[in-house]
C-alpha cells in the first residue's frame, strides 16, 4: 500500500519536473516554487523601523523615541495609521504595475504576505477588511481589482472578515498620477460614499482599508472620512508600497 508521504513526494517530483519553479517576477530558474530569485529579491526595498507612525514613511536613522514626518505634522491624516511593506521604486513598481496592469495574480500572495508582516499592528486590533473600490469603468477594463485580490489572501490567511460592498465609488475620477496633492484631494473629493445596506459591516467596528500604492494619501483621507461619517470606530492603512519623496525625511518629536 502506497502511503501517503510517498505520493506526495512523488507528486512533488512529477509537478517540478514539467513545471519547473521559476521567479515571480523575472521567471528565472530558482529552487522552490512560490519565491523570488536572489537578484530580485535583493532590488525589493522592504520598509522596516524606524517609520513615522502616522503614515509608515521609513526614517534615515533610529531616534530612539516617537517621532513623526513633517508631512504628517503639516497635514494629519484622517486615519489613525498607514503601514506599507516596501517602498514604490524601481523593482517594487514593477511587481506593482505587473499585478495592477500585467494581471499578473500569482504575484498576490507574495505581496499580501509582506503586507501582513509590515503591518502586523494594524491588523492586531482590526475588525474588518475594506478593499478601496475602482470604479466601474476601471474594473471592466481590468476585470480586477487589486485591492481586492491582496484583501482576500489577507482575509484567508488572518481570518479576517472583508467587507465587499459597505464602501463604494460612486463617480468616476481621473487616474492620479501626475496630480500635486491638493490636486489628488479635489479629485477624489465626493468620490466615496456607504452602502446603507452594509451599514453593519462598518458602524463601530476597527476598520483596514487594503490598497496597492499609498502616495499623497488622498484617496486614504477620502475613504476614512466616509467610513468615519457612517459610525466606524478607527480606520487604519494597509498598503503594498509607499510612495517616498526624494531624500532623507526630517525626524520632528511627536508633540502628542
Amino acid at each position: 500500500m502506497i502511503k501517503y508521504e510517498d505520493f506526495r513526494r512523488g507528486f512533488e517530483i512529477v509537478y517540478k519536473l514539467f513545471l519547473p519553479p521559476v521567479c515571480y517576477s523575472c521567471r528565472a530558474p530558482v529552487v522552490e516554487h512560490g519565491g523570488f530569485c536572489s537578484p530580485c529579491w535583493q532590488k525589493i526595498k522592504f520598509i522596516t523601523p524606524p517609520y513615522c507612525d502616522r503614515l509608515g514613511i521609513p526614517f534615515p536613522y533610529d531616534p530612539g523615541c516617537d517621532f513623526i514626518s513633517p508631512r504628517a505634522l503639516a497635514n494629519p491624516p484622517f486615519f489613525e495609521r498607514a503601514r506599507g511593506a516596501f517602498i514604490y521604486e524601481d523593482f517594487g513598481r514593477s511587481c506593482i504595475h505587473q499585478l495592477k496592469y500585467g494581471r499578473q495574480l500569482h504575484l498576490v500572495k507574495p505581496i499580501s504576505t509582506w503586507m501582513m508582516a509590515a503591518g502586523k499592528d494594524v491588523l492586531l486590533d482590526c475588525d474588518i477588511l475594506i478593499p478601496i473600490p475602482l470604479s466601474w469603468r476601471r474594473l471592466w477594463a481590468r476585470r480586477f481589482n487589486q485591492a481586492t485580490k491582496l484583501a482576500e489572501n489577507i482575509s484567508k490567511m488572518r481570518d479576517i472578515p472583508i467587507s465587499y460592498h459597505a464602501l463604494q465609488r460612486i463617480r468616476h475620477t481621473r487616474t492620479q498620477v501626475g496630480l500635486a496633492a491638493n490636486q489628488r484631494a479635489k479629485n477624489v473629493s465626493g468620490a466615496f460614499s456607504i452602502n446603507l445596506d452594509y451599514l453593519d459591516d462598518i458602524a463601530g467596528k476597527n476598520c483596514l482599508l487594503v490598497d496597492d500604492v499609498f502616495t499623497s494619501g488622498a484617496t486614504a483621507n477620502a475613504c476614512t472620512k466616509t467610513l468615519l461619517k457612517a459610525g466606524a470606530k478607527k480606520v487604519d492603512i494597509l498598503v503594498a508600497a509607499i510612495v517616498c519623496q526624494q531624500g532623507p525625511e526630517v525626524l520632528i518629536e511627536n508633540p502628542s
